[in-house]
């Protein structure tokens, strides 16, 4: 909420901070307060995107680790403590005719769902990639079958493993987390594998730490997100290219049993940056997107593409993040630049009840989100959750996409810019900063700059700006249009840009 800024000639200032909203309806009379009482971020994010709660019955613990929706408009959601439910009704406008049916139990932490419309869900498992079936259609499941296990899991808590969709190949994506999050005391611990449609397992990219969520952007390229800790300066967006290195060296001694994969990539050099070691390592890919810690969020979790063509609002073909420990969902621009992912990330909804770990994209549009605080804590305060949330088809004014350009950034906007306030360069603060490369855990901002906005050229339509300023390989480039104001004279509803750059364009 924004400061209250009273008449002192109305009532004392020195009094007036000390008192509650109601009080101070008493003191200045309520036409004086309304104009200066603020809605909070998460009533304004609800004009555009409204959440809907979904009822969970009592007694049923729905920590949401994976959602998918069913041919027949059903959700599967399964839980970390190894159940799956189906949801019927979860589009319906009241979400009090939500009817709960649990398909199956004793599983072991589900973070994976998927089917391919033929009566088989895949679900993933900390041990396994699991195939379920109703064969006589009382509505559990009565045939489980295992697909893949060629991974090694032992007591330890952090041992996740997170499944994809299947990919545009028919495979099944698994992301493992490794032993404690800090060291690979089983096979592929910090490995992305994929699983074929018959069941083979293919090691596939090295260097993970701690994921939390897998998803393909819209042309079918796998990303995970990993967070932060050894090797990993805050959170990323990474992207998971086969034959590749994506950071984190621990995992890396499971390269004598990857034939397939070639010889083991060199070590990075702890107390580094990342630039320097990329140009060590051929096999490091870089991470696409920097969720800068206590600024972005502390857990970067699920995500989504929006391929709905427009149901979801003004963001078609961008990626939604969750955040666990912020319980937000934050948007995703990327770009491919001389054949490497980067791009921008930007706040969208925060309010959710629970800690936003997995989520799940409709063809209608909708949003599904689950969940849960087990273990981590969340802002949101609730043990889990299971929400929905929608675009209201009032588009909220934001940066729409952030392109870098050799000599600086051009914006794109929602709704075309007053030429005036978007046109002058104290409108915009900009500085960059980057994280130490190191095998400690995580990193505070290094190497911070405050390039100067040399120009600043509007569109004849008012629709794009370029901003011209010095570009740093490596960085996060943070920028605040905070006077910045659309046509019609709103501000920003997010006036905050995260670009991380890999490569500056030739």
């Amino acid at each position: 909420m924004e400061p209250l800024e009273p008449n002192p000639s109305l009532f004392p200032l020195s009094r007036m901070k000390f008192l509650t909203p109601t009080a101070l309806t008493a003191a200045l009379g309520l036409a004086t307060l309304l104009p200066v009482l603020a809605a909070t971020k998460a009533e304004q994010e609800a004009e555009y995107y409204p959440i809907t709660t979904l009822p969970v019955p009592e007694g049923v613990v729905l920590e949401a680790g994976a959602i998918q929706v069913l041919p027949d408009q059903r959700i599967a959601v399964s839980t970390r403590l190894g159940e799956i439910w189906f949801v019927a009704n979860a589009f319906d406008k009241d979400p009090a005719k939500a009817k709960f049916t649990r398909f199956a139990s004793g599983l072991h932490e589900v973070l994976g769902l998927t089917t391919r419309g033929d009566g088989w869900i895949y679900a993933t498992q900390r041990g396994e990639l699991t195939r379920l079936k109703d064969t006589n259609n009382d509505g559990r499941a009565d045939l489980f079958e295992t697909v893949a296990d060629s991974w090694g899991i032992n007591g330890d808590y952090h041992e996740y493993a997170f499944g994809s969709k299947f990919d545009r190949d028919g495979n099944i994506w698994v992301i493992l987390c490794l032993t404690g999050s800090f060291t690979s005391e089983n096979p592929y611990r910090g490995w992305a594998l994929r699983i074929t449609p018959e069941g083979k397992t293919i090691p596939t990219t090295s260097g993970l730490r701690s994921p939390g969520g897998i998803a393909t952007n819209h042309l079918g390229e796998m990303f995970y997100t990993d967070n932060q800790g050894p090797w990993n300066g805050t959170c990323w967006l990474k992207h998971l290219k086969p034959g590749q290195f994506v950071g984190n060296p621990t995992g890396n001694r499971w390269y004598e049993k990857a034939s397939n994969m070639g010889p083991r990539p060199k070590d990075p050099t702890s107390n580094s940056r990342i630039p320097v070691e990329r140009a060590k390592i051929p096999e490091f890919v870089p991470p696409a997107i920097g969720f800068p810690y206590n600024k972005m969020g502390q857990s970067a979790s699920g995500i989504q593409n929006d391929g709905t063509a427009g149901k979801f609002g003004p963001f078609k073909n961008q990626l939604f993040v969750g955040d666990q420990t912020w319980s937000t969902v934050m948007r995703v621009y990327l770009e491919e630049v001389n054949g490497v992912y980067q791009g921008a990330c930007f706040p969208f909804r925060e309010g959710f009840d629970s800690g936003t770990l997995s989520l799940e994209m409709a063809s209608d549009g909708t949003l599904f989100v689950g969940g849960t605080d087990r273990g981590w804590g969340a802002r949101g305060g609730k043990p889990f959750a299971l929400q929905r949330m929608n675009w209201s088809g009032k588009t909220p004014f934001e940066i729409h996409e952030m392109h870098v350009k050799p000599d600086g950034f051009e914006l794109t906007f929602t709704e075309p810019v007053d030429r005036e306030t978007a046109g002058k360069a104290e409108s915009y603060q900009f500085r960059t900063f980057t994280y130490i490369y190191q095998s400690n855990y995580g990193s505070p901002e290094v190497d911070a700059t405050q390039p100067a906005i040399e120009s600043v050229t509007v569109a004849a339509d008012g629709r794009s700006v370029r901003l011209k300023t010095a570009l740093h390989l490596g960085h996060l480039h943070e920028l605040k249009p905070t006077g910045v104001r659309s046509k019609a004279g709103q501000p920003l509803l997010h006036p905050l840009a995260y670009y991380t750059l890999n490569e500056s364009p030739r």
